[in-house]
């Protein structure tokens, strides 16, 4: 890469960063607008059935609720830079506290997830490539249009009931067994905490806790995966420089994987990406089902309590997993993707 790609590739990742900030901004005030939009008044929703109207006006100004709206949002910003999400009105606790320590069990779930869609989608897709046309892939593309059709709740239901209720083969709900309830670890995540303090037995439990959530998360996702993995390595076998590579005697399985696979994966990199973010948000319903304790069994739970500042929080946090993330994808694709790096190099 030459000085001149540099620093095209430096102004171009400039611009990315300007727009995630940009968007994080406009979240703001989304999330801003939401928590205007609660009915009633939130003063009164905050202070309880039993308060007074003394109390009432006391917590209206404690939080901001006389000051002009242009004011109420700049002092949410502010706050929102200091990591104050507000607090919680079921828990009493700070809201970024609260999600703090559920954030975890949801990341491992959507990591599994995650790592369950990719060892499963892009292999199930190549093979379909090329078996173009033949049983094979017939089959995968049934079963691919199954996944994409099942409510992600339903699926959830019947493996808590059949696959963990009648076969016994996982844990019906929860995180961890009773029986090492009182396990802690310095960062939160049962599976890496367990294995560097050598408990093998709660990494294994925890593990057993974690598949049949994440593989009920992931089965939706490895649809749309497979389906376009398949579409892109179609795509790519036809190109002329994978003729060429045949034409010279290189085995099908080198052809595959190191010219078809190679290029055809960039666009499906890009899926993955937008994927983390929505994985996130469908974290409440299989949390809810399997009773795990992440942000989407806390959002539950803020919705029934009417904790519109709770929900509220979720959804920034959620939001800005989802950004960040998207913007690392950007930068990957354009290290992975030759004629990305070009176009910007033009511009």
């Amino acid at each position: 890469m030459n000085k001149e790609t540099a620093k095209n590739v430096v102004i171009y990742i400039g611009q990315r960063v300007s727009l995630t900030a940009i968007a994080l901004v406009v979240l703001s005030f989304i999330t801003f607008s939401l928590g205007q939009l609660v009915p009633g008044d939130a003063a009164v929703v905050a202070a309880g059935p039993n308060a007074g109207n003394e109390r009432i006006a006391e917590l209206r100004v404690e939080m901001g609720l006389d000051l002009p709206i242009h004011e109420q949002y700049a002092i949410y910003l502010s706050k929102l830079s200091r990591g104050d999400l507000g607090k919680s009105w079921f828990t009493h606790q700070p809201i970024w506290e609260d999600i703090k320590g559920r954030l975890p069990a949801s990341a491992e779930l959507v990591f599994l997830a995650m790592l369950l869609n990719v060892l499963i989608s892009v292999p199930l897709g190549v093979l379909a490539a090329t078996k173009f046309d033949s049983k094979t892939d017939g089959f995968i593309r049934l079963m691919v249009m199954m996944g994409a059709g099942i409510p992600v709740f339903w699926l959830g239901l019947l493996l808590q009931h059949y696959v963990a209720g009648e076969a016994g083969w996982f844990p019906i709900a929860g995180r961890i067994s009773f029986e090492f309830r009182d396990f802690s670890g310095s960062t939160g995540f049962l599976l890496i905490d367990s294995a560097l303090q050598g408990e093998w037995r709660i990494f294994w439990d925890a593990l057993n806790h974690l598949f049949l959530p994440a593989f009920t998360l992931a089965t939706l996702f490895i649809a749309v995966v497979t389906r376009t993995t398949r579409s892109t390595v179609l795509r790519t076998l036809q190109e002329d420089y994978v003729t060429l590579a045949r034409s010279k005697g290189i085995s099908e399985y080198q052809v595959v994987v190191r010219h078809a696979l190679r290029n055809a994966l960039i666009p499906t990199i890009t899926i993955f990406g937008m994927q983390v973010g929505w994985m996130l948000s469908t974290t409440i319903l299989v949390e809810e089902i399997f009773s795990r304790p992440g942000i989407g069994k806390y959002a539950v739970k803020a919705i029934t309590q009417s904790d519109i500042h709770g929900v509220v929080g979720v959804i920034l946090v959620m939001g800005v997993i989802f950004l960040i993330t998207n913007l690392i994808v950007d930068i990957v694709h354009l290290f992975l993707n030759p004629r990305h790096r070009e176009s910007v190099q033009g511009k």
